[in-house]
């Protein structure tokens, strides 16, 4: 969960007139129908406060992590069709699942169980062993799309181009340096921007050496992508829905020219999560203004990344250009941030779908899949 609350673009440019075409329903389960005028009950996970968090400031929850959630039970409090109950206690999950038996669960423990990122697939993998239906993603998108590297050698076969990029793992010490600078070096497992700061963007071989060298605590054990930095438009594509209904949230553009001169453009770790950082309130968001052509390419291959890792109900496609002006892949995001004033919802938010509106159309969507009513 980010408390930032983004500063948006009021321009309108004018949408690409695009027609996708259908897709094949994919693997349904079924379930039991319920009456179209019996509430769902549903469970609602969240990240436990009570356990620290590595990848929030200081570790832990704070006040605007509170906020957050207020603000969500505030928005769900509007929905009629669900009545909802919520768990964020880790260390009684399994307990309060079984004793409860959940019709329904809206999913939105991304922080992992027990707040560890790298668990995430975890909560879904549970559901599916109590066989309860869930929103989002299952298990098996997660990991792959956890493994950044993996993502992009799937992407390269699907034809959609990839930022070039060295793999090195924790244990090897020789590293083989890039021909061609700036780069920039991340984790290849990891979240919520957790060990990519300002200074992952590297100019020249000694400026590589001398980071690999000193390596943040974070970085130290785990295996890393040296990769070509991209310097061009960044832009996120939105999709809910699942196989053969998929719907396209208004493309997002990141505006990174009021940041001050010599910082680089990327949304890294003190985007996110550090309040006192010029990244946290300098960076804004806009919907995109692309040709037509431009727009099919980044839907198309979003489209591509969304079915063939076989994402559910919502997920985020983020790309970048190059200093050539190609675009390329930079993470998928399954499950992506549901927080009111993340870029999803600002993405909703353009296709006229307030939170609670968009809240509503994920929870359906999912329910739809499974054949709750």
């Amino acid at each position: 969960m980010r408390p930032q609350d983004p500063k948006v673009s009021t321009a309108k440019p004018a949408r690409s007139s695009i027609s996708l075409q259908k897709a094949t329903f994919g693997r349904t389960a079924h379930y039991p129908q319920r009456s179209l005028h019996h509430p769902i009950q549903t469970t609602v996970l969240l990240g436990d406060p009570r356990l620290n968090d590595p990848i929030k400031k200081e570790g832990k929850f704070n006040t605007e992590d509170f906020e957050t959630v207020t603000k969500l039970k505030k928005a769900l409090k509007g929905i009629d069709n669900y009545q909802f109950q919520y768990i964020d206690n880790h260390k009684t999950l399994l307990q309060q699942l079984m004793l409860s038996c959940p019709e329904f669960v809206f999913n939105l423990c991304d922080e992992g169980f027990n707040n560890q990122a790298q668990l995430e697939l975890h909560i879904p993998a549970l559901l599916e062993l109590l066989n309860i239906p869930y929103t989002g993603s299952g298990p098996a998108c997660l990991a792959q799309c956890y493994n950044k590297s993996l993502v992009n050698a799937m992407a390269k076969n699907l034809d959609i181009a990839v930022p070039e990029e060295i793999y090195k793992e924790a244990e090897t010490q020789k590293t083989i340096f890039p021909t061609l600078f700036p780069v920039l070096v991340k984790p290849n497992l990891g979240d919520g921007s957790l060990g990519i700061t300002q200074q992952a963007v590297i100019q020249n071989s000694i400026e590589l050496n001398h980071y690999l060298s000193h390596l943040p605590p974070v970085l130290a054990k785990t295996d890393l992508l040296i990769q070509e930095y991209l310097a061009g438009a960044e832009y996120s594509v939105g999709i809910i829905g699942n196989k053969g209904s998929l719907e396209i949230l208004p493309i997002l553009k990141v505006n990174y020219s009021h940041l001050p001169e010599g910082l680089p453009h990327i949304l890294c770790y003190e985007s996110k999560w550090l309040p006192d950082s010029p990244y946290w309130d300098k960076i804004s968001y806009e919907e995109a203004a692309l040709s037509d052509k431009m727009a099919r390419k980044l839907i198309e291959a979003s489209i591509k990344l969304f079915e063939f890792l076989d994402c559910r109900d919502y997920a985020r496609f983020d790309f970048r250009a190059d200093v050539h002006g190609t675009i390329k892949l930079l993470e998928v995001n399954p499950n992506p941030g549901w927080c009111w004033d993340g870029k999803f919802n600002l993405m909703a938010k353009w296709a006229d779908l307030n939170y609670k509106n968009l809240l509503e159309k994920i929870l359906d969507t999912a329910q739809k899949r499974y054949q709750l009513r």
